[in-house]
């Protein structure tokens, strides 16, 4: 298994071929209008920037495939959620270290390998269910707005390139690495965790796995949490505490 996510390891390269590139005038212009559309990118224009830099990670970073004990196991867990909430999801596991999962706004679910080491399928089913909310609560779409917002202005892209694709290959590296670095608010975060813990139980799932989950993502960040959900979700304790309520709640209602 790779030590971490690839986009992570690439992030120096990225940034010395945009320190070096030279800043034409047409850069300037182009960027200009990419500042501009940002804050109006169409869903049609978003899916299809979701889709460009999902098929770049996919491509970067070793897939546990069929027959794979990781993506097996993912396969059995996400068994019937293609469909989910009205949304179209597809799931992958990605065999690296990294005791994180994310979702983009096309609705790909990615779970690192070192998630699913630490994790049962409940508190693993807690976290996707966490994913999903990001994604049918918007919160995934303003994330990448604000990154490509960020991207453009910070390394005067070249224009929107058409053909299926809304950065050049070249700078679509560096702005997954914007993305992966970007943190949602504490809101999105809360909202996220409601609408996860909702999914359990609708699903007639363990819901007090939620906990489970939060306080070993709790636990990490002692250590640091480096590579970690913990360490760009901040507040695994009082995520914690807060689960434990919801599931004490839940337990009254029985």
């Amino acid at each position: 298994m790779k030590n971490s996510l690839v986009v992570l390891a690439l992030f120096s390269v990225f940034a010395s071929n945009a320190q070096f590139g030279k800043i034409l005038k047409k850069g300037n212009v182009d960027a200009g209008k990419k500042l501009v559309k940002a804050a109006t990118l169409s869903d049609e224009d978003m899916a299809t920037l979701s889709l460009q830099s999902v098929k770049w990670m996919d491509e970067n970073n070793p897939i546990a495939e069929a027959g794979d004990p990781y993506g097996d196991r993912l396969a059995k867990l996400v068994e019937g959620l293609e469909h989910e909430d009205g949304l179209d999801l597809n799931f992958k596991v990605y065999r690296v270290v990294d005791v994180n999962a994310f979702a983009t706004p096309d609705g790909s679910v990615r779970v690192m390998a070192g998630l699913m080491d630490l994790m049962t399928d409940d508190e693993i089913l807690s976290v996707i269910g966490h994913e999903i909310g990001h994604v049918k609560l918007g919160h995934s779409k303003k994330r990448y707005q604000s990154a490509y917002s960020i991207s453009a202005a910070k390394d005067l892209a070249v224009a929107n390139t058409g053909a299926g694709k809304i950065l050049a290959d070249e700078e679509i590296g560096n702005f997954v690495e914007t993305v992966a670095n970007a943190q949602f608010s504490q809101t999105n975060e809360s909202d996220s965790d409601a609408y996860g813990f909702k999914f359990m139980v609708a699903k007639g799932h363990d819901y007090h796995a939620m906990a489970g989950a939060f306080q070993k993502l709790a636990d990490l960040s002692g250590d640091g949490g480096k590579g970690s959900i913990s360490s760009s979700h901040p507040g695994s304790a009082k995520r914690t505490a807060r689960a434990k309520k919801w599931a004490e709640e839940e337990d009254a209602k029985k």
